[in-house]
């Protein structure tokens, strides 16, 4: 970075902090924001989640821990592995000691968790702000000291973290602490998933002792697999003098990486021994202080980082730390406080159900944890986490984006535009199988596009195909919410006219039937991984032909006459004699129990939102319980949103308002943070897949808006579920205007939907 950028850099990362700014006021927080943890949770506790889409930590109990914690697109290229988030150095950890005892010398964070060693214990998670506040009475073998720590990831000045602990000793004498910067070891085993097959991973996992199943209370599902990636630490130093830690590192084969820490002692307070220590696993700032009964002493670490193409190396982290200290704590968080407060402007307010609300408040919380404004970054289908390596899946196009769009356009757009930067790589990947267009992978590496399916799955990469029109469905999306023909031009239609020609190459045309066909694809159920002419595929393909007709005309240009061709003859599976459509081409069996049993509620899906009689669309949805009721299978968190919408565009509240209920109870939420995770008996959590999908339902489902040339437009009756009076969709954004929009029973309690320019 050239000296000037630095400069401008720094500077604003000042302005946003507030430097000279005054501290405001503040109301209490609805308590739909607020989720709790006590003690009754230690047995349970699955991790929350402090980011800003930029940097992410988790969350842990005693709220002193030191947590993994990741940067946003930063990856790990093991020789023989998938990509996977490297986890930088741990910021979070504060560690506290009341010193010598007759059973020894404890640390806080060492201390098994234990209702009779934290008394009084409260966790509280206000996604309001963005805040995680944990408070407590630690006793510590007849040594007790009240607790008190606040952290933060800063959504004002992205770069920024800071966590702030009081103590209130019940006692005089010498305490000890330790603000630590964490060294992570390389995660062990590591398993070549770039060559293993199935069988081989099985038997990999095996040969450790390992399982994939998860272990309560947080241990994700498949752990053994979806594991962390690796930073190294090339240069660690500090100086007690300044109180400030700094280390350079970069990612296994992958980015370089700064970070920096700057300690905030209380005022008066004389140490009697400051001193840096530094070992292969940790780098710290380790304090010995003579404390009173009854005073109370508030220690504040600053955090700063940075990584390869977003920040600068750890002396500017180095300077920002320290800058964010001069300024205080009060300072940042009232800055971040703020940047929250803007965000829920745009919101949405339930009357009549507050368990729904709640859960709305915390989908919304972990969306915009995990995603960034104007960037071309995109999100994994877990956020911020190893779930799923972090790799980008069509859960981007279809579940996350939509679900930001109206609320929240430009978190969308990095969506968009990550797809758009990445297009060179899904070209090559079209050219190296013969094809036309851009060939996007199933699970893309978040920086650099690649296709990183493992081996094991790798017939997905081959066939799960319907990837590219989800990709080309958002992009036009995208345009009609924004009216932007200059985006279009440029970033869009690069995107929708390669998609084109990829389907134009891909298809197949039957002379004997006289229609094009699609081969050789996986559905959408993907325990069908071989079968012609999948239907979600297939109508997929149509709309994003069809899209590239509509954007050629946009921009000026001619589009190929052959899009059109194939769009108009492209075969889509349906019973003539049952009058509803299939799952896949009449010749393959409907016969595997396998997740969701039935792909049809996705055609109602608002972005795709297949065309059909009314008449069609109740048979297609009767027909679909059928197959979901004759299932063994519990439907996964992904199952639950398309039948939902599938049933209000039917105008059918109770069972839609029914189906929505499950995204609510079936145990897909685990305590106390409402993490999300993909079924109910697993712990892949953060799955914002499902939370984009449970925020459509309302967006789109519950008022029968959709997306299209003539705007926001209500292509369907709006429904209310039973107990709900109205919901309100706050300042939507729809290009360049915004208004609340109101569904709300009239007198004769039949739902209408009002807009309210703003």
């Amino acid at each position: 970075m050239k000296r000037a950028s630095r400069r401008r850099w720094h500077l604003a990362a000042l302005a946003v902090i507030g430097l000279g700014g005054a501290v405001g006021a503040r109301a209490a927080t609805d308590p739909s924001f607020l989720l709790t943890a006590t003690a009754k949770d230690f047995t349970h506790y699955f991790p929350g989640q402090l980011g800003n889409g930029y940097l992410s930590t988790l969350t842990a109990p005693r709220g002193t821990e030191g947590n993994l914690a990741y940067l946003v697109a930063f990856m790990d290229y093991a020789k023989g592995d998938i990509a996977r988030p490297a986890a930088v150095p741990g910021w979070s950890e504060i560690d506290y000691s009341t010193g010598d005892s007759p059973a020894g010398h404890f640390w806080l964070n060492q201390v098994a968790l234990d209702p009779a060693v934290f008394q009084d214990y409260r966790q509280q998670l206000d996604m309001y702000e963005g805040t995680l506040t944990t408070r407590y009475r630690y006793l510590d073998h007849g040594r007790a000291t009240r607790i008190e720590v606040t952290s933060l990831v800063s959504q004002a000045s992205p770069h920024l973290a800071a966590t702030r602990l009081s103590i209130t000793p019940e006692f005089d004498g010498e305490v000890q602490l330790s603000f630590a910067l964490n060294l992570w070891a390389p995660h062990q085993p590591r398993f070549p998933l770039a060559r293993l097959t199935g069988d081989e991973m099985q038997e990999a996992v095996a040969a450790h002792n390992l399982k994939l199943e998860p272990v309560a209370p947080a241990t994700p599902d498949r752990a053994a697999l979806w594991y962390h990636g690796d930073t190294h630490v090339t240069a660690a130093d500090g100086d007690a003098g300044d109180r400030t830690l700094w280390l350079d590192g970069h990612a296994e084969q992958g980015l370089s990486m700064a970070e920096a820490a700057a300690i905030d002692l209380p005022a008066g307070l004389q140490p009697t021994d400051l001193r840096v220590y530094r070992s292969s696993y940790r780098l710290a700032l380790n304090l010995t202080a003579k404390v009173r009964k009854g005073q109370t002493y508030t220690f504040t670490k600053f955090v700063a980082l940075s990584r390869a193409g977003w920040g600068g190396d750890a002396q500017q982290d180095r300077a920002l730390a320290n800058a964010a200290r001069t300024a205080g704590f009060e300072r940042l968080l009232d800055a971040h406080r703020h940047a929250w407060s803007e965000l829920w402007t745009s919101d949405i307010r339930i009357d009549g159900d507050p368990q729904a609300q709640q859960i709305v408040h915390s989908d919304l919380y972990y969306l915009l944890s995990n995603t960034t404004p104007d960037t071309a970054w995109a999100t994994g289908g877990c956020g911020m986490t190893p779930g799923y390596a972090g790799h980008v899946f069509w859960d981007s196009d279809t579940w996350v984006f939509p679900a930001l769009l109206l609320l929240h356009p430009q978190r969308a757009k990095s969506l968009v535009m990550f797809r758009s930067r990445t297009l060179p790589a899904a070209e090559a990947r079209a050219q190296a199988r013969g094809l036309r267009g851009a060939m996007f992978p199933w699970e893309a590496d978040p920086q650099n596009g690649s296709e990183q399916t493992p081996h094991m799955a790798y017939v997905l990469g081959e066939r799960e195909i319907h990837v590219n029109a989800d990709v080309a469905i958002a992009q036009w999306q995208y345009y009609l919410a924004s009216g932007d023909r200059q985006w279009l031009a440029r970033y869009g239609w690069p995107v929708i006219r390669d998609v084109a020609d990829f389907w134009a190459s891909r298809a197949t045309w039957v002379a004997d039937k006289h229609r094009y066909e699609i081969h050789h694809v996986t559905s959408v159920l993907e325990a069908y991984n071989d079968v012609p002419n999948d239907t979600f595929t297939n109508a997929s393909a149509r709309k994003a032909l069809n899209i590239a007709v509509a954007a050629a005309s946009v921009v000026g240009v001619k589009s190929d006459p052959h899009w059109a061709d194939v769009a108009a003859q492209l075969h889509i599976p349906f019973s003539a004699k049952d009058g509803h459509h299939l799952d896949f081409d009449e010749s393959v069996p409907h016969d595997i129990d396998a997740w969701g049993a039935t792909a049809l509620p996705a055609l109602a899906y608002p972005s795709l939102d297949l065309p059909m009689s009314a008449e069609v669309r109740r048979n297609d949805f009767d027909y679909a319980m059928g197959l979901i009721e004759r299932s063994r299978q519990e439907p996964n968190s992904m199952g639950l949103s398309p039948v939902s919408i599938a049933a209000a565009t039917l105008g059918d509240a109770q069972t839609a308002g029914a189906w929505f209920q499950r995204n609510l109870t079936t145990h897909v939420l685990k305590p106390p943070f409402n993490v999300r995770t993909e079924t109910a008996s697993n712990n892949t959590g953060y799955f914002l897949t499902a939370s984009g999908g449970l925020l459509q339902n309302i967006l789109y489902g519950f008022t029968g808006l959709r997306i299209e040339q003539g705007g926001l437009v209500e292509a369907y009756a709006p429904v209310l579920p039973p107990p709900w009076k109205s919901f309100t969709l706050k300042h939507v954004s729809l290009r360049g205007r915004y208004y609340d929009i109101t569904v709300r029973r009239t007198a004769d309690g039949k739902p209408e939907l009002v807009r309210h320019a703003l």
